[in-house]
């Protein structure tokens, strides 16, 4: 018996991972945080699955689910939406299962973050404009921000910042990076990314609250920097013909000889 974790993606039912769902399709028993996890993805269950909606829930109900399952021997899909390595609650639920001798296993998925720049169509790391990515957040009931992890302290990088969280805070958020950014800054807020009813605004900092309006909502990322601009960037190395690669070397003394040999011959 196993329970596994598993990132659901950001919405879309065709974004869960191949080995998702077959996790899914083969355990008899599945909770799933139903206010974050779309319907069409519970279509994998097993027919007879025992289906929870977990929303409603608390750790100790979660936790007593799966001592059930892990009693009569039954496999559990425990899905989170997005990748649930951030923000999702795993880390409590895994301590408990660690207690409880319980066996699991985490399959990766798609994070809101990756959703939200495809609907956008840019990358968030460019030459010569930005190099990270900051996935942060505001302080809220459920977690406070530890005192370092501040947005002051991330807008002083000049990184893209991916703030989850904390669209009700948007003028909170705005008014503190605009020191670091500048008013110009580029902006996009992405509401329920790959999700049918998917939105997505875009403005920079000194803009974007009236482009927004007073509809803001809970479920939206936040993406601040100048690569969202997606212009004054430099070419990548990469791809460029003089760039000695180990699958495509160049010169006379490349820096993988034994594949230019290959490459020869």
């Amino acid at each position: 018996m196993t329970v596994h974790f598993i990132g659901a993606g950001p919405g879309a039912a065709d974004l869960l991972t191949l080995r998702g769902q077959k996790l899914i399709s083969s355990s008899p028993v599945c909770l799933y945080a139903g206010s974050l996890i779309p319907e069409e993805i519970l279509q994998f269950c097993p027919k007879n699955a025992k289906i929870i909606n977990t929303a409603p829930m608390s750790l100790d109900d979660i936790i007593e689910e799966i001592k059930s399952a892990h009693q009569k021997g039954q496999d559990v899909a425990r899905l989170h939406s997005g990748d649930l390595t951030v923000w999702s609650a795993m880390g409590e639920q895994l301590r408990r299962l660690r207690e409880e001798n319980i066996p699991y296993e985490i399959t990766p998925g798609v994070p809101s973050f990756s959703a939200a720049s495809a609907a956008l169509g840019i990358e968030l790391t460019l030459p010569g404009i930005a190099q990270s990515v900051v996935l942060t957040r505001t302080s809220g009931r459920a977690s406070a921000m530890p005192e370092k992890e501040t947005l002051e302290a991330f807008g002083k990088t000049g990184a893209t910042l991916a703030i989850h969280l904390s669209v009700h805070m948007l003028e909170e958020v705005t008014s503190r990076l605009m020191p670091f950014y500048g008013k110009d800054c580029p902006v996009a807020i992405v509401w329920r990314a790959s999700w049918p009813d998917q939105r997505i605004e875009t403005g920079t900092l000194a803009t974007i609250i009236d482009v927004v309006g007073e509809e803001k909502g809970r479920t939206a990322l936040i993406l601040v920097g100048p690569s969202l601009a997606q212009e004054g960037f430099e070419n990548s190395r990469l791809y460029a013909d003089d760039y000695d690669r180990r699958f495509r070397p160049r010169g006379t003394s490349p820096r993988f000889p034994e594949t230019a040999e290959i490459e020869k011959n």
